[in-house]
């Protein structure tokens, strides 16, 4: 971890601001079940009425590459999962994500899709999150990340309602989303019953995955887990 002073480390084109590097189990995506190291970078630009990391918008400490790099090493995971906050709002998180990917692992990287991911190394599995209108932050999506999209992608909506459901499904539709990689609904926790949300999903034929948070089934969703 940096020791030097906050302005030489942000001055360093070899630091990024970190909330937490832990170990657990991936509890969402294609990964699902993996034990993963979370590497998670402070900040984020949005403020997603359901956001469950609000820890991660402030503070954090300066980690140089090589000191997260040995850090990951620690845990001796294959998978690797770089999140948020906004993990892209730190423009040296792309540079982190190629190393990653250099030393062998598993990288994943979750994005709100605010922040166009052009600059990705294709390595990673981009986790796009594309903000439903019941996440308060429809209007911040970046449209123009979708042709990027490759079938090492993965899409995902969270679900706040039965008018979230409507309005993705048009947009898995109309941008033919499940052609190009895989795409996930997710329930927001406490607003959408898992149930009715898998019942809609099935009895329309949508071409998505159903998926319920591990962690939060496991840990209620302890920070750090």
């Amino acid at each position: 971890m940096s020791t030097v002073s906050p302005e030489a480390a942000a001055a360093s084109p070899e630091r990024l601001r970190l909330t937490e590097i832990f170990l657990s189990l991936q509890g969402e995506s294609r990964s699902i079940g993996w034990p993963t190291v979370f590497v998670r970078l402070t900040g984020c630009p949005l403020r997603c009425q359901y956001c469950d990391t609000a820890y991660a918008f402030h503070g954090g400490q300066w980690w140089d590459f090589d000191a997260i790099l040995d850090e990951v090493a620690r845990y001796g995971a294959r998978h690797v999962c770089v999140t948020g906050g906004e993990p892209l709002a730190q423009k040296r998180c792309v540079e982190l994500l190629r190393r990653l990917c250099d030393e062998g692992y598993e990288v994943s990287l979750e994005t709100s899709g605010a922040i166009d991911i052009g600059a990705v190394d294709l390595r990673v599995s981009r986790v796009l999150d594309i903000k439903t209108p019941g996440s308060g932050e429809v209007e911040r999506n970046l449209w123009s990340n979708l042709p990027l999209l490759t079938a090492h992608d993965q899409v995902k909506f969270v679900i706040c309602s039965r008018e979230d459901y409507e309005w993705a499904k048009g947009v898995v539709a109309s941008q033919r989303l499940a052609e190009t990689c895989d795409v996930l609904f997710s329930p927001s926790f406490s607003q959408v019953d898992p149930s009715a949300l898998a019942d809609w999903i099935v009895a329309d034929r949508v071409p998505v995955r159903f998926q319920l948070q591990l962690h939060k089934i496991l840990w209620n969703d302890e920070p750090g887990r």
